[in-house]
């Protein structure tokens, strides 16, 4: 790590930040007794804290977003070149990065035409509801309004998105929420809700009994993740995708797939949709785009979406009357530019896949030693081993023993996560989210680090 001593007091920056910086996800409680944590620097997949103290970051950063890791010079002087050129203009212009990179992303997604430049992942899925609004207020009489959503799920932390979110104690105290957002069943097999065979297709049907019960021509659109991120790290079972698309096709519902975790890379395709066959409506990215060098989200859809827009230019309201601010910086997609050119001439989907599989090996050998674990999962890069008490009931592992096994990680110097405080009772599921230029001396660091905090908190 570079040696700060020379060029700013360490302990004023550690100082300001707990008298002034409001973090998010925290009791800021603790900070009255122990210091915040700063990170300073961080070089591929490692970084170090203002004590000097190196990690290597099995999260990308915290929330699955440094995909092609830290320290990308050439990240960084792209998004420099762009700023000195043109750093902002509103997005009712174009720019070259923004038409460059929309061209470059729809090349990696047939089927797909448009894209919506946002600044964060929550404002891609508002898009996403506002236009299905939109579309059932044009072409629908107002019917076609509702949006259902998958237990589990998490779409975002404003208003209209934890009106969706599938995470209960995320959407705490913050209501009364938008009407018309429907919950529909997750399909985790591993704590399955039906005592079937074909488990996918089951789980699929729920969402069919739903729409049934809701009335299909209220139904407008359902929004999933490819595979579930901080709700445990799912992966849909067999059937389960093909018989979604049935039941979409069926009742005339949009299919909206939020990639913001998976996209870009993070499970060894460029979205995590096409490991599936899907043929979504709309898509949603955002954290792994541009790797967190830059502040940037997309709202991709289909031309049909594109033209529902379009087809009465004598209608004032017939448009997607909506703006994003900050959709309009040139320094998102410029690093996004480059952040693809990096992942495209590293080999980096095809080291997702690989490590993938090695870190799967790795996990699956700690559940035969450590009986704590019941069950480990995941898709490329992203991976989870859910820790319970009894293996044969499945009772969840207590939430204080869970963090703390994330905390004599961190205590080794490794960066694990753990499945969202909003699950009660079920948030008991470590989560591994490398970046893509992982190697197998990395996965080994951390699954030993995982090792040895297992043996030490549950004996």
């Amino acid at each position: 790590m570079e040696d700060y001593a020379g060029m700013n007091d360490i302990g004023a920056v550690v100082e300001a930040d707990r008298a002034h910086v409001w973090h998010h996800l925290s009791q800021h409680k603790q900070y009255e007794t122990v210091d915040p944590r700063v990170i300073v620097e961080g070089k591929g997949m490692r970084v170090w804290d203002a004590k000097g103290k190196e990690h290597i970051d099995a999260v990308s950063g915290g929330v699955w977003t440094v995909n092609v890791g830290y320290g990308r010079e050439s990240i960084a002087n792209a998004v420099r070149d762009q700023l000195v050129k043109l750093n902002y203009f509103a997005g009712s212009a174009g720019s070259i990065p923004g038409a460059m990179f929309s061209k470059a992303l729809i090349e990696k997604m047939p089927g797909l035409s448009r894209v919506y430049y946002n600044n964060s992942g929550s404002e891609a899925n508002e898009k996403v509801y506002k236009m299905v609004r939109q579309i059932a207020h044009r072409h629908h009489g107002g019917k076609k309004w509702k949006i259902l959503y998958r237990d589990r799920d998490y779409h975002g932390t404003t208003i209209a998105a934890l009106a969706s979110a599938g995470q209960d104690q995320r959407a705490m105290q913050y209501g009364p929420f938008p009407d018309g957002f429907v919950r529909v069943p997750h399909c985790l097999e591993y704590r399955k809700q039906w005592d079937v065979e074909n488990y996918g297709q089951r789980a699929a049907d729920a969402i069919e009994e739903v729409i049934l019960r809701e009335g299909p021509d209220t139904v407008g659109c359902l929004i999933l993740e490819p595979v579930t991120a901080g709700g445990g790290v799912i992966v849909p079972p067999q059937g389960y995708w093909d018989r979604v698309q049935e039941i979409c096709k069926k009742y005339n519902i949009l299919l909206a797939i939020d990639e913001v975790v998976c996209g870009v890379g993070r499970t060894g395709t460029w979205f995590g949709y096409q490991h599936y066959g899907i043929k979504p409506d709309f898509v949603t990215m955002a954290k792994g785009v541009a790797s967190g060098y830059a502040a940037i989200s997309c709202t991709v859809t289909t031309e049909a979406i594109f033209e529902m827009f379009k087809d009465d230019p004598s209608d004032p309201m017939s448009y997607f009357r909506d703006i994003s601010t900050f959709g309009g910086c040139t320094s998102g997609p410029a690093a996004a530019l480059e952040n693809m050119k990096i992942i495209e001439e590293e080999g980096l989907l095809q080291n997702t896949l690989d490590m993938g599989d090695y870190c799967l090996g790795n996990l699956q050998a700690l559940m035969d030693k450590h009986k704590i674990i019941g069950d480990v999962r995941g898709k490329g890069l992203f991976l989870g081993a859910e820790l319970v008490n009894d293996r044969t009931t499945k009772e969840p592992a207590p939430e204080k023993m869970v963090q703390a096994v994330v905390a004599d990680c961190m205590a080794q110097g490794v960066i694990i996560g753990a499945t969202n405080r909003s699950l009660p009772g079920l948030n008991n599921t470590l989560c591994l989210s490398p970046a893509l230029i992982a190697t197998k001396d990395d996965i080994d660091e951390i699954t030993t680090a995982i090792d040895g905090a297992l043996g030490r908190v549950f004996g």
